[in-house]
C-alpha cells in the first residue's frame, strides 16, 4: 500500500500486477511442496492393486453366484449342461484378470 501511496495513481496497475505476481507464484511453490508430499504415496498406492481382501471377496461371491445358477439351471432349466459352461467360464476370466500378476 505504501508503494501505492509513493508512486501515485499513474503506477497503481503496475503495483496490483506485482503484487498478484508474487502471489501467484508464492501460491505455485505451496502447490508444488504439497504435491512433492503426497505424490510419493499416491503412486505407491497405485502400485498396490487390489487388496488380498478385496481378491478374496471376490473369489466367494464368484463361488457363491456360480452356485447359486447352477443350481437354478439344474432345478429351474433344462437340465442341459452345456449352459453352465459359459456361467462359469465367465467367472473364471473375471477371477483371473482381477487377480493378474501384482504390480510393485
Amino acid at each position: 500500500m505504501s508503494a501505492r501511496r509513493d508512486l501515485g495513481p499513474e503506477f497503481e496497475d503496475a503495483v496490483v500486477e506485482s503484487f498478484l505476481d508474487k502471489m501467484g507464484k508464492e501460491i505455485d511453490r505451496r502447490v508444488d511442496e504439497r504435491l512433492a508430499e503426497v505424490a510419493p504415496k499416491a503412486r505407491q498406492v497405485a502400485r498396490q492393486g487390489p487388496a488380498d481382501a478385496q481378491r478374496l471377496a471376490l473369489a466367494i461371491v464368484s463361488v457363491a453366484l456360480g452356485t447359486v445358477s447352477t443350481l437354478l439351471l439344474v432345478l429351474l432349466g433344462d437340465g442341459n449342461p452345456s449352459s453352465l459352461v459359459p456361467i462359469w467360464i465367465g467367472i473364471i476370466v473375471v477371477n483371473a484378470i482381477f487377480n493378474g500378476p501384482r504390480k510393485n
